[in-house]
């Protein structure tokens, strides 16, 4: 389902910058590549990366590319509803709920992505690569496949009452 970004208050998290070098006759032509997350802090939240001859022009361009690739997040009661594995390449995500007031507790690049989620309280462990485009995609591939109760009694035409037992 694609999100609309033009009606969200969208804040923008750049994750890592990576200078890039591609060799020619003349010598070196160097090149930025970077990494965005934007998130509304309310559900929603995308990952984008952006190249460019000037650091500015390519975080820019990550920002655009990554208001492209928003996603819907679950989120129950400032938290995840339940724990999830969220792959990508060699890397791999644990993503726990945890109780009210324990906050973000998640490394680097994941942290981004679950705090412009709008996610206050979980845990997060890297169990894989810890490559940060990899980790974040990991992340974002987690929170996609969260469900809540009320979207799985709506997939299988059941009450939530019946679900839960």
């Amino acid at each position: 389902m694609r999100i609309d970004p033009s009606n969200l208050d969208l804040k923008e998290k750049v994750v890592s910058i990576n200078r890039v070098a591609k060799v020619v006759k003349g010598g070196r032509n160097f090149r930025f590549s970077a990494l965005v997350v934007v998130g509304d802090e309310n559900g929603h939240v995308g990952v984008g990366t952006g190249k460019a001859a000037e650091i500015p022009d390519a975080i820019r361009k990550g920002i655009e590319d990554a208001k492209k690739n928003l996603i819907e997040v679950a989120i129950v009661e400032n938290t995840i509803p339940h724990r999830i594995h969220g792959i990508f390449g060699r890397s791999k995500i644990l993503i726990m709920p945890a109780v009210e007031g324990t906050g973000v507790i998640a490394g680097g690049p994941v942290r981004a992505v679950l705090e412009l989620a709008g996610i206050k309280d979980v845990r997060a462990k890297s169990l894989g690569s810890n490559n940060p485009k990899n980790m974040v995609n990991a992340t974002i591939n987690g929170l996609d496949n969260l469900r809540t109760v009320e979207q799985i009694a709506k997939l299988r035409g059941k009450t939530v009452e019946e679900i839960l037992g």
